[in-house]
């Protein structure tokens, strides 16, 4: 049996004085997709930013481990190094620094760790940027505008799948990445994450508050947060259940 990619176990933190995850609990396999749905407040970003090392979430009791490490012993550098990545729910603007600039320096850091010669940035953009960015029709032109200052919420969300893409990490965490995006580009957002998982072993943590994005992205477990702990888990089924019945039920 393939070793657990991430395992929380009895998982309690808390923010401002105020608990949030309340023994929370749970297993993800490689290659795993698992999907965490809930009411406003349960919990789901909370553990999304104490998974990435937000230093606002002070972690009261519990382990997680990742790829066999104690997540809880790294920096959050450290935990994207080894690969974590977080996509988040509102991206940050970043004015003055150009998307190709930006790009190009995840690009290099990868290959720094990975002990291997980067190409220039004119053949980066060339050979591996712009094929990455014609699967969803992101224009080349907006690698010449800041980070993220100006875009749509589709354009925004676009860029941490770039970002994902270019990093190739082994645990991906969504963090409502359905959020902000039309029926067209949630369809090609989840089809460029289906493609790029066809070669990769990488375990998908997907934070949603609909099942929309289970339409394009198919979930080996779906499970239930309310009031910081896992309620209830089951197939794709439990989020149709979800969505015809609510949270209360």
């Amino acid at each position: 049996m393939a070793k657990e990619q991430l395992k929380l176990t009895n998982l309690h933190a808390s923010v401002d004085n105020t608990k949030i995850l309340k023994g929370l609990s749970l297993m993800i396999d490689p290659g795993e997709t698992h999907v965490i749905m809930g009411p406003n407040g349960s919990g789901k970003s909370t553990l999304s930013r104490v998974l990435a090392g937000d230093p606002s979430y002070e972690v009261n009791e519990g382990q997680i481990t990742f790829s066999d490490k104690d997540l809880l012993e790294m920096e959050p550098s450290e935990r994207a190094s080894s690969g974590l990545f977080l996509s988040f729910q509102q991206p940050l603007e970043v004015p003055g620094l150009r998307c190709i600039d930006y790009f190009y320096l995840i690009y290099t850091k990868k290959c720094e760790r990975e002990e291997t010669k980067p190409l220039e940035i004119d053949q980066f953009k060339e050979k591996v940027l712009l094929p990455m960015m014609s699967s969803f029709s992101q224009k080349e032109e907006a690698l010449q505008r800041s980070f993220n200052d100006g875009f749509s919420g589709g354009e925004k969300k676009k860029n941490e799948i770039l970002q994902m893409r270019l990093l190739n990490p082994k645990l991906v965490i969504l963090d409502e990445i359905d959020s902000g995006l039309d029926v067209d580009a949630l369809r090609t957002v989840s089809n460029d994450i289906n493609q790029w998982r066809k070669n990769s072993e990488a375990s998908l943590l997907i934070i949603t508050h609909y099942n929309r994005i289970l339409e394009y992205i198919e979930p080996d477990v779906v499970h239930i947060m309310k009031d910081g702990q896992i309620a209830e888990s089951g197939t794709k089924s439990l989020a149709i259940d979800v969505e015809k019945t609510g949270y209360t039920q």
